[in-house]
């Protein structure tokens, strides 16, 4: 680098120096944040009372501990006239059960009983360290045990939205008294829809999103002992002889329908899919409210 003059040399080492910390830094920077919820809002009682005063239906706290001790949070509704049948909700990334509040209410006026958790590191409940269905998937068996045990329900079903529809996905090969469940707006490995998000939210390109997602992974086995790469529904989907209906928007560019698709292919014998025209993220019901409800209830209704 002789031919380099000095001030040029400097500022070239410089350079590298921090291209060779930022390397190293963001993917540290990138995990955490998809592991932690900063600013964790919490549901307030008065937001329960409004869904029950709103669907004719009561409610009451709902508390179970997860396998590893993890205290969870939830709310139960029971409508005035229950069907026999209940539903687990489970909410997105960032979320909270309040998130579930537009599908608890056409599942409850249509006799469901609604079991709606925050999931852990969300809401009230306890942990800090998001999963992505690896430790979530056994918290749906947890609260299975305690609806199941907490009202006489015939049969079971699940519902989850974004995040909380690959948690659900996840859980059931370890939850085998679903009878049906419905995935909306899915990923089918976690891997892959980091690496999307990185690419197409950040404007890092495929080449340069690849290796941050396999650090940021390498970090979060090695500080937190989570394997990321087990975080795959399309693992769990593949096998399963449980009904699922995945439903998408078109218009997705969170989480693209190509994910659902995926999932589909792996399994067309025990997966339906319906991708919503023009609907972006989880927003389907708002698409086509009427279609939606009377697909959803119809899934469940005739899977009993």
């Amino acid at each position: 680098m002789e031919w380099i003059p000095r001030k040029a040399r400097r500022l070239l080492i410089a350079a590298l120096i921090g291209v060779t910390i930022g390397s190293a830094v963001t993917p540290i920077l990138v995990s955490e944040a998809a592991l932690h919820i900063g600013d964790r809002p919490r549901p307030e009682s008065a937001h329960a009372d409004a869904i029950a005063r709103g669907n004719e239906s009561v409610w009451e706290p709902a508390n179970t501990t997860a396998v590893d001790g993890v205290m969870l949070d939830g709310w139960l509704f029971t409508p005035r006239e229950p069907n026999g049948s209940g539903v687990i909700l489970l909410h997105g990334v960032g979320d909270t059960r309040m998130g579930m509040a537009s599908h608890a209410a056409y599942l409850l006026r249509a006799g469901f009983t609604v079991l709606v958790p925050d999931a852990r590191g969300h809401g009230s409940s306890g942990g800090s360290v998001i999963s992505y269905g690896i430790r979530e998937s056994a918290d749906v068996h947890t609260w299975a045990d305690w609806f199941l045990h907490k009202r006489p329900i015939a049969h079971l079903y699940g519902f989850g939205e974004s995040m909380g529809a690959a948690i659900l996905l996840q859980s059931v090969p370890r939850e085998p008294r679903f009878r049906a469940v419905v995935a909306e707006c899915p990923f089918d490995s976690f891997e892959e829809v980091a690496r999307y998000r990185l690419e197409h939210a950040s404007g890092l390109g495929r080449w340069a999103s690849w290796p941050v997602v396999q650090i940021g992974f390498l970090y979060a086995r090695a500080v937190y002992g989570l394997n990321l790469w087990q975080a795959s529904p399309a693992d769990a989907v593949r096998s399963t002889t449980i009904p699922v209906l995945l439903i998408h928007g078109t218009a997705d560019v969170n989480i693209p329908p190509s994910e659902s698709e995926a999932l589909h292919v792996l399994n067309p014998r025990s997966t339906t899919l319906w991708l919503v025209p023009g609907a972006v993220h989880v927003s389907a019901l708002s698409t086509d409210p009427d279609v939606y409800v009377r697909r959803v209830t119809e899934w469940f209704l005739s899977h009993p």
